[in-house]
Parts: C-alpha cells; structure tokens; sequence
C-alpha cells in the first residue's frame, strides 16, 4: 500500500466529518469525537484541519466544482463531498494534487469515480484557484448585508479566512507586561495575552501554574464590565467551561456558577482546580432552578447561534439558519426575565451573546428595557474596552469582524449591561 493511500482513515475522518456538520447539522467539535475515533493526534488534527478548511471555503468550492459538471451536483452527495474535501487539500493545505486524488477516489465507494476523477483534472488542467477571501454562504449574506454593511462583510470575509491567533486571560492582572514578555506575546488590554496561532497549550510557561486560562477577548469583555467583586456575591448562569467564572473569582466576587451539562461541568471544574480558583458550582437548568438570595451582580452569556466564533468554528455558517436563531433568541428573552428576578437593586445584569445577529443582540436588548422598567442600560466606558472598541450609541458593546484587524481580530460578540434601580 502506498503512502498516500495509507492515509486513508484520516480522509475518511475528515468526509464523516464534513457529512456529519453539512448534512445533519451536528456542531463540529460535538461530532469530532466519534468521527476520529482510532487517529494517531496527528491524523486526528489533519482530519479537522481538512474539514475546517473545507467549511471555511464551501462556497468557493462548490463554484469550482459547478463549473465543471452539466449537471449540478446535489448538496449532500457524496461525490459533491469528496470533490469539495480533494480541492480544500490542493488548494488551501498545499497536499500535492496526486495524493489528493489518490485518498478521493476510494471515498467514492462505488459511486461515480469517474466523474470525481474527471472534474478534478478539469480543474487541475486549468489551474483553478481560489479567490483572496472565501465568500460567505448566501443565507449568511441576506441576513448580515442589509444590516451591517459592506465593511463588516469584508471583514467578515478576512475574519474566515484564517484561524485565529491564541488569547490568554490572566489569573493575576497586574503582572500582564510580565507574562506577555515570558510567552512572547503581546497584551491588548490589561489581563490578556495573544500568542500566535499553533501553539501547543499544555506546554505554555505558567499552564501548570494556573496562570492563564484560553479565552478569546471578545469573550473576556462580559465578565470585565462587572468591575471589582470584593465583598460581592455574582451568579455565572450557562457558566461552563468556565471562562467567565474564573474571571470573576479573579475579580473577587464570591461566584455561584450554573450550568446544565454535567460534562461541562466537569470541565468547570477542572479549570478551577488548575488555576486555584472558587466558585459553588451547580448543575441545573436555569429555567428550573431558584437562588436561595439575590445577586449583586449576573452574568448571563445565553446560548446562541454562536456566528461570531465563525474563525474557530466555521462550521456555524453552515449549520444555522433563522429559524434557529429565531427559537434561540426565545430561550434568551426567557432567560433575561427569570436573571432579572435574582438581582438586589441597585445591581448590574450583563447579557452576552457570541453572536453577530441582531435578533440575539441589539433587538434582544431593547425588547429586555421595555419588558422590565426597572432597568435601565450602564454604558460600557473606554477604560473597560480595549483600544478600538467603544460602545455603540446605546451604550451596549458590539465586537465586529473588521476590529482589531490589524492585531489578530475578535470574535464577534454582544454585550449589554443594566443597572436594576436601587
């Protein structure tokens, strides 16, 4: 068997992958478990870095591959699948084009092979590229264009093409300079280190130590409008893996963290052991459970279609559609009333969404201040912001694809905080 074709798991791997997410939807990390079951972690990393490559250029992909057929190829078929994985190795991994073709054909399992094979040379015959920045699906454009414009969409486009680099939030604020100086990053703000893009967690200066923790800044800004916590109680709510409550501990606020999946839980507090960090944790349903006292402060990062984390995860473009942000937007309009009931007055409700939907934003944040007159919105301020962001005319936070370009980017995020009247 040759080389190439001992290669094989891996690309099959990576089809089951790509079936899995643009055929039933399933988030990518959720089904990367199954689906490389067995891979060496090399294989298993290759396996992901085919699929993602192949979401994060989907569109592209499927023009090549129209260009060269009479027929349009169905979205789910298999052969549409293994042309679209094939071009993502040639043209975005650098795999040599004979040991593209030579790991396709066998995906085909007994389909049209021929076709798969004559649509690549086609395409190889004619030097067929990619172009600079991938394009957005359609569905993703008609919801984002009207709203947020021609820029955010470029950026948005830039936002795709790459990973991103690697944030760090710091246990320990005050020895920021100190800590981007022993990693060899750079802050953005106080608390926060980017590292580039590929590098290896576990063997990072300070990971034993519980130094730092993984945490995209766009991520770490809900967390940081709650200001100083010593002497006061905060309730995390959809808390795990536990980013935002470690921020919290840090901050000295005695944090009550909830969630409703005990696996993430676990996680949570795996996180907290590491960084000797505190927190009551509890595992329930935030729609069921009840505090026993109110909260100075609430942090609420909703579910959500989570289109703002489209660098890491690109596989959401693909997989959410209005409907579920509609039903998402629900849960979290749902969840904002029952958070509001926990707070003491004179306390501060931050909601987040790692989204870039108005639905889960902007308008989620409206309809709460007409819902609930005893709240009103406390403008996010320079100082709490990194350089490059400020809050909108309504006082809420709102990350976008084309800030911060320059030093890396940020997820596209939400962020509203309220004051309940005292």
């Amino acid at each position: 068997m040759t080389e190439e074709i001992s290669g094989l798991p891996t690309r099959r791997a990576a089809l089951r992958l790509l079936d899995t997410v643009m055929r039933m939807g399933t988030p990518l990390e959720q089904a990367t478990a199954n689906a490389t079951k067995g891979l060496s972690p090399p294989d298993r990393a290759l396996a992901i870095a085919i699929a993602q490559e192949t979401l994060r250029w989907s569109v592209d992909l499927d023009q090549l591959i129209d260009s060269k057929t009479k027929q349009p190829l169905p979205d789910d078929a298999k052969a549409r699948m293994v042309l679209r994985l094939a071009l993502a190795q040639i043209l975005r991994l650098g795999t040599p084009a004979h040991a593209a073709i030579a790991t396709a054909l066998p995906l085909v399992d007994g389909g049209p092979r021929r076709l798969v094979h004559g649509v690549l040379g086609s395409l190889l015959r004619t030097e067929a590229t990619l172009p600079d920045l991938p394009s957005l699906p359609e569905a993703v454009m008609m919801r984002w264009h009207p709203v947020w414009g021609d820029a955010m969409i470029a950026g948005a486009q830039a936002a795709l093409s790459e990973p991103p680099p690697l944030d760090l939030a710091l246990r320990d604020a005050t020895a920021t300079q100190a800590w981007a100086e022993r990693l060899g990053g750079v802050s953005l703000m106080p608390g926060h280190v980017r590292l580039l893009r590929g590098t290896a967690i576990e063997e990072l200066d300070g990971y034993d130590e519980g130094a730092w923790w993984v945490q995209d800044l766009a991520a770490s800004l809900p967390a940081r409008l709650l200001g100083n916590g010593q002497g006061k109680r905060a309730l995390d709510l959809c808390a795990a893996p536990g980013g935002k409550t470690m921020q919290l501990s840090a901050a000295g606020f005695t944090v009550t963290a909830l969630d409703n999946s005990a696996r993430r839980m676990d996680r949570l507090m795996a996180n907290l052991e590491r960084t000797q960090l505190n927190a009551e944790r509890v595992n329930a349903d935030v729609m069921e459970w009840k505090p026993a006292q109110l909260f100075d402060a609430i942090l609420l990062d909703a579910p959500c279609s989570a289109t703002g984390t489209m660098r890491r995860h690109p596989d959401v473009l693909q997989r959410i559609d209005l409907k579920a942000i509609n039903n998402l937007a629900a849960i979290q309009s749902a969840m904002l009333d029952r958070a509001a009931q926990w707070l003491k007055p004179g306390g501060t409700l931050v909601f987040a969404t790692c989204s870039l939907e108005p639905h889960e934003g902007e308008a989620q944040a409206e309809a709460f201040l007409a819902r609930q007159p005893e709240y009103t919105t406390l403008m996010a301020t320079a100082d709490e912001l990194p350089a490059g962001v400020v809050a909108n005319s309504h006082g809420h936070v709102r990350t976008m694809p084309p800030m911060l370009a320059d030093q890396g980017g940020l997820d596209g995020f939400f962020v509203a905080r309220f004051l309940r009247a005292g």
